[in-house]
This record gives structure tokens, sequence and C-alpha cells, in this order.
């Protein structure tokens, strides 16, 4: 009886992990996207109110009106901040997603080589097998016809 090799299923296995890998790389990346959206927009209403601030002090502002825009800068800016830390984050995360997908990529390769190698393993010994059953069917032909003659 044949000796049934685990490597069809550390295969399979390997290859689950691989696509699970790559489907978090996949979320991750759209989380950021998502994140660096909102940092933008962020951005951008930042720099709308900070020349809105700009052309209302030209124009003459109450010092409540002045510290009211300010505060909501500083809030905006708070905000920037954290979203900033949000983008580091999911890029960190994205980074060790990566190392983990490679990780899982390279074990896949070593069980795919491992594979290889039995399978040429296993062709080698069938073609010696094939071929000592010829030469000897080949002997016995051999023989008999010295026999007869």
């Amino acid at each position: 009886m044949a000796h049934e090799s685990p490597l069809p299923m550390l295969i399979n296995l390997a290859q689950d992990k691989v696509e699970e890998a790559g489907r978090t790389l996949h979320e991750l990346s759209s989380q950021r996207t998502h994140a660096q959206s909102q940092l933008s927009v962020l951005d951008t209403y930042r720099s709308d109110y900070t020349q809105r601030l700009q052309q209302t002090t030209e124009g003459g502002v109450s010092a409540s009106n002045y510290h009211n825009f300010r505060r909501f800068i500083a809030t905006l800016d708070e905000a920037i901040s954290q979203q900033n830390r949000v983008v580091a984050q999911i890029d960190a995360r994205i980074q060790a997603g990566q190392q983990e997908w490679y990780a899982e990529k390279r074990r896949l390769s070593s069980f795919e080589t491992l594979k290889a190698r039995q399978d040429h393993q296993l062709r080698h010994h069938e073609q010696r097998l094939e071929q000592r059953a010829s030469d000897e069917a080949s002997a016995n032909l051999h023989r008999r016809a010295m026999r007869h003659q």
C-alpha cells in the first residue's frame, strides 16, 4: 500500500492562508483609503476656515468671534492629528499584513517545491521499476530465444 503524502492538504491550507492574508490586506487598503479621504476632508475644511478667519479679521471681527474661530480651528487641528494617527496605525497594520502575506506565500512555495520534488522522485522510481520490468522481459525473451536455437 502506497504511503499518502500530507503535502496536498498542507498546500491547500497554505493557499487558504495566503488568500486570507490577501483579503486582510485588501480590507486594510480600503480602510486606509477611507481614512486618508477623511483626513483630506479635514485638511480642506481647516484650510477653508483659516481663509475665512483671515478674510473676517481683515474686515473687522469681534474678540468673541475671533476666539470662536480660533477654538474651532484648534478643534480641527486635533481632529486632523487624531486622523493622522489613525492613518499611521492602518499603515502599521498594512506593513504587518504584508509581512504575514509574504511569510504565508513563502510557506506555500516551500510546500509546492517539496511536492514537486516528491512527484519527481515518484516518477523516477516508477521509471526505474518500468525499466527493470522491461529489462527482465527482454532477458526472458532472450533466454527463450537461446533455448529454442
